[in-house]
């Protein structure tokens, strides 16, 4: 390869240069300290597990850099709490009311909640948008947070209105906002990826995971005569039981319906990686920056890889967790048993169960944030490759660093993420 066709594969490669062995090691530290700290470590953990992907993450030769400080998320997430506290309290007192309008007030609640969480996904963007930094210039995001929250809240409707159908439109739709609304210092984002891509090379897992349960609500549908079983139900429970081993429409269809619903669920466990792997390769694909144009080369053997891997993690931690968790009861039993104080072995034997309760919430995190989500995030970079790259040398600075006030209530509304 000559000098001139090496300068052009290095501007258009992208890497990932972090070892799966150093991020355990954070993964596993932060845990840690998790548990010592009662949660409180978290901001500090986050920012941690955020400088060590963008600082591993390489695009033509340079590499990221997170710039976002502990303290704002902390900051955010205390100002988040003082705005959600008071009105989980009015949405806790509207739902206790014995009124006629109390189901209503529940409902807009719901609704409610619902487009804060979009509005916090919007604005948490848009914070670590603005602390990540490449080339000395950082990345930004504007466009009115309630704006996207009431739109992403319209179609996500729309979605389960169509049983799922409507999803790739929706997808699209919401990342061309989202990169529509993107810069990187005056380089404008866009979004490329058409929503009847996504439909075609989805609907065949489409048709066998939501097929089932169709066939099942028609079998139900078709087979019971529901107005004799109202009328059975109305006279208790003798003349329900009395409908149910008269009517072999009745079994018949519940039989079809369980097994549709057992198909189903298998489908849907087996395809998940499959659909992933489909919804990151045209993600990634879609990106624009400019003349930059982003390919994903992702394999969908690479994505079986990675969840068949945590699968067998996750058994290994349960063994061993059982193991030692029989071990420490065993040891309690012998030690400090019935002969000596009940009382005492009771509660150590709680705080074991407790403690190996904890051990396999942080463990099972851990290894899904180790095997399954960093994994996701080295493949999709690596399978990434860039046209047009020489448009980031002639980047200007442009925008402003964002309030952490999003990070916050995404924090509180459990819908953060990396």
């Amino acid at each position: 390869m000559t000098a001139a066709e090496a300068s052009i594969a290095s501007a258009g490669a992208v890497q990932f240069l972090g070892k799966e062995t150093a991020y355990w090691r954070l993964r596993i530290k932060g845990a840690a300290l998790l548990m010592l700290t009662l949660g409180l470590y978290r901001f500090w953990f986050a920012t941690d597990v955020r400088r060590f992907l963008w600082s591993h993450t390489e695009i033509a030769g340079d590499t990221l850099e997170y710039t976002g400080l502990a303290t704002e998320l902390l900051v955010g997430f205390l100002f988040a709490v003082a705005i959600l506290v008071p009105l989980y309290t009015g949405f806790a007192i509207g739902a206790l009311e014995l009124s006629p309008r109390a189901p209503v007030s529940v409902a807009a609640a719901i609704l409610l909640v619902a487009a804060l969480g979009e509005f916090a996904l919007y604005r948490a963007r848009r914070y670590r948008l603005t602390r990540t930094v490449f080339r000395g210039v950082q990345f930004d995001q504007h466009g009115a947070a309630w704006r996207y929250a009431v739109y992403a809240l319209v179609w996500w409707c729309t979605v389960i209105v169509t049983l799922g159908l409507a999803y790739p439109w929706a997808q699209a739709s919401l990342q061309r906002f989202k990169m529509g609304h993107t810069c990187y210092g005056d380089l404008a984002g866009s979004f490329e990826g058409k929503g009847v891509t996504l439909f075609l090379r989805g609907l065949p897992i489409w048709l066998v995971v939501v097929g089932p349960v169709l066939i099942a609500f028609f079998a139900l549908g078709a087979l019971i005569d529901w107005n004799a079983l109202n009328a059975a139900v109305t006279q208790g429970d003798q003349a329900t039981l009395v409908f149910i081993e008269a009517s072999p429409g009745f079994r018949r269809a519940v039989g079809i319906a369980f097994l549709c619903v057992a198909i189903a669920a298998f489908a849907a466990v087996l395809l998940y990686p499959l659909f992933q792997a489909v919804s990151l390769r045209w993600w990634i694909s879609g990106l624009r920056f400019g003349e930059v144009a982003v390919t994903s080369h992702l394999k969908t053997g690479q994505i079986y890889r990675v969840y068949l891997r945590f699968v067998l993690y996750i058994l290994l931690l349960m063994l061993l967790t059982a193991a030692a968790g029989a071990v420490c009861l065993l040891a309690v039993s012998e030690l400090v048993g019935p002969r000596y104080d009940s009382k005492l072995a009771e509660l150590l034997a709680t705080i074991i169960t407790i403690g190996l309760y904890v051990v396999i919430a942080l463990g099972a995190s851990t290894v899904h944030q180790v095997v399954v989500t960093f994994s996701l995030w080295r493949l999709g970079v690596q399978s990434a490759e860039l046209t047009g790259a020489e448009a980031l040398n002639s980047v200007r600075a442009a925008g402003l660093p964002s309030s952490a006030l999003g990070e916050g209530l995404a924090d509180a509304l459990g819908v953060g993420g990396i």
